[in-house]
């Protein structure tokens, strides 16, 4: 499970905003993962809490949007969720596609007081 040593980096990173910034308290961290991400959000939430363990972070909410894999189909141009129609364009029936997005894992907000 590689997600602890992701949430363990995500949680240094806000430890220094937190220091460079003089913050009292930081209220929810807001990650953006994609739907094919080998990121998996639930592992996330399991390992946040131990990530937080003992620092000014122990009451943070995390938050997690996920972001949807779509591509675009090459044959017709449509832009569609992959994972809705199986990775096959739902206008031309087409199954070349270029993926667009689905894969990022992004540090997007930090709420705090």
């Amino acid at each position: 499970m590689h997600e602890l040593g992701i949430m363990y980096h995500i949680v240094e990173q806000v430890l220094r905003v937190v220091e460079t910034n003089q913050l009292s308290e930081v209220e929810t961290i807001v990650l953006q993962v994609g739907e094919l991400s080998s990121v998996v959000p639930r592992y996330l939430h399991a390992c946040f809490p131990a990530a937080v363990d003992g620092t000014v972070l122990k009451n943070t909410k995390l938050e997690i949007e996920i972001l949807t894999a779509n591509g675009i189909c090459k044959d017709c141009g449509k832009v569609y969720p992959l994972l809705e129609f199986s990775r096959i364009c739902p206008k031309c029936k087409g199954k070349d596609f270029e993926m667009i997005g689905g894969t990022e894992f992004y540090l997007k907000e930090i709420r705090a007081c």
